[in-house]
């Protein structure tokens, strides 16, 4: 169903890069490990190496389930906004071509959740 408007509506997004002083967001998606319910939204520097973003930022808050001991970044499969991406762990984010409010999702070969993604 198409909607028109009765006026000239305008309004500016609040969640622009230019409001995070500096910072980005990046959401990170970890296929049929449901101990996570959704995406993770990361708030995180443009010129943190992808290396330091999984590290310090993804690891952490991933240590909860129990697969996350075997993760190996290196030997990781990735997509960037849906596209096959591999990332180079030395290069910042934004080097990396990771915007703000790009979505990465991770695949770790053996790692597919407990119970086969069940949780």
């Amino acid at each position: 169903m198409s909607v028109k408007a009765l006026y000239q509506y305008s309004a500016e997004p609040r969640d622009l890069q230019a409001n995070f002083n500096g910072m980005q967001l990046v959401y990170l998606y970890w296929p049929n490990h449901l101990l996570f319910c959704s995406p993770f939204a990361f708030l995180a520097s443009p010129e943190m190496s992808m290396g330091e973003f999984c590290e310090q930022v993804v690891r952490p808050a991933i240590t909860a389930h129990p697969q996350a001991a075997g993760l190996d970044f290196g030997q990781a499969q990735w997509l960037l906004n849906n596209q096959p991406f591999s990332p180079a762990p030395a290069l910042s984010l934004a080097q990396n071509g990771v915007a703000h409010k790009a979505l990465l999702t991770l695949r770790a070969p053996g790692l597919d959740g407990i119970a086969g993604g069940a949780i």
